[in-house]
């Protein structure tokens, strides 16, 4: 990645993207590729935390491609009957690419002719979390633990150093289900 060397994620769109990478596991191809750059660099926060000016799902975002024009699009998990053209689903080589980024980041990805593009982020004209966190805060208070005016602004979640050990503990916490008891004997 280009102007930085990660990318902000909000634990969902970090899992999507872990599940896209098991569904289709790396095949050498430039989508894969992308797909491996964004897990391996991501910084995980939680969705009260994440910055009103990076890139998630459903994020409406105006975006240039090398040196043209900004277009608009809305960065979506996958295609949706009644909006072609206004959704970038990041099954999508770009939709990928820009998930993540912070206004003013780029990044560099394949093109089918063999060269390279350069997507940047203009500008994050609406970011679903950051919308969310207006509502809380117009009714007259968030709820506790969720983001507040002078609150802490990131909290990390995951590390891609930790990848490893992230591993153990996904499989730890799929067998851990707090309950002690092996089930009948079979005796």
């Amino acid at each position: 990645m280009s102007n930085t060397d990660t990318c902000q994620l909000t634990t969902k769109d970090y899992t999507i993207l872990e599940v896209m990478q098991e569904r289709h596991p790396a095949r050498g191809d430039p989508f894969s590729a992308i797909l491996q750059r964004k897990i391996s660099s991501a910084v995980v926060m939680f969705r009260e935390d994440i910055p009103a000016t990076v890139v998630t799902l459903s994020t409406r975002v105006a975006y240039r491609v090398n040196d043209g024009p900004a277009e608009t699009r809305i960065v979506a998990h996958d295609e949706m009957r009644g909006l072609v053209g206004l959704l970038l689903p990041i099954t999508n080589s770009r939709g990928l690419a820009l998930l993540g980024l912070a206004e003013g980041q780029s990044m560099s990805i394949p093109t089918a002719d063999g060269g390279l593009e350069t997507l940047t982020v203009h500008e994050v004209v609406y970011q679903p979390e950051a919308a969310r966190r207006e509502r809380l805060t117009l009714a007259g208070g968030a709820a506790p633990g969720s983001w507040r005016p002078g609150g802490p602004v990131l909290r990390i979640v995951h590390r891609s150093d930790e990848a490893q050990d992230r591993a153990d503990n996904k499989v730890m916490a799929a067998f851990d289900t707090g309950f002690d008891d092996p089930g009948p004997s079979a005796a």
